[in-house]
């Protein structure tokens, strides 16, 4: 079942990271980046950990872990919830929605200073692969243009 999950949410995540950097970023493509995108994985993500906390869904614990326990913020409690298939492909669709929405604020952002599209890609992809890298990065780049916008 997890595996199945996971292949589901990738290729949600990837049909929305595709539609953001190829498709003309009309209103309706990015609705769909937004609702069918992250919302899903919002959704999906929420219906988990709802189904792992009330025990409706089996996380598929490896052998000799403790049950998971969601209240545990640290590090040994962690640990403990991704010693599961469940808790991986739950922090997987949280990283998958998050970096999800952060790639659709540079996008938008990028377009509104008028960075071209092929400027964009490259934070695009490294908010993909590396979230806070890529919105670093682009952090970064905005704060230059925007000082050197202001000076002119």
């Amino acid at each position: 079942m997890w595996d199945s999950i996971f292949v589901l949410v990738n290729v949600v995540a990837m049909a929305a990271w595709a539609m953001l950097a190829f498709l003309p970023r009309r209103p309706i493509v990015m609705a769909m980046v937004l609702f069918l995108g992250v919302g899903l994985l919002c959704l999906a993500y929420l219906l988990m950990i709802v189904g792992m906390h009330a025990g409706m869904v089996d996380a598929n614990r490896l052998p000799g872990a403790p049950p998971p326990n969601f209240l545990d913020y640290n590090i040994a409690g962690l640990r403990n919830l991704f010693m599961s298939d469940g808790g991986v492909v739950l922090g997987w669709t949280h990283y998958l929605a998050f970096d999800l929405f952060v790639g659709q604020w540079i996008a938008r952002d990028a377009d509104n200073k008028g960075f071209h599209r092929l400027v964009q890609l490259p934070f695009l992809f490294l908010t993909l692969m590396a979230g806070p890298v890529g919105l670093l990065l682009w952090l970064l780049v905005r704060e230059r243009r925007a000082r050197a916008a202001s000076r002119d």
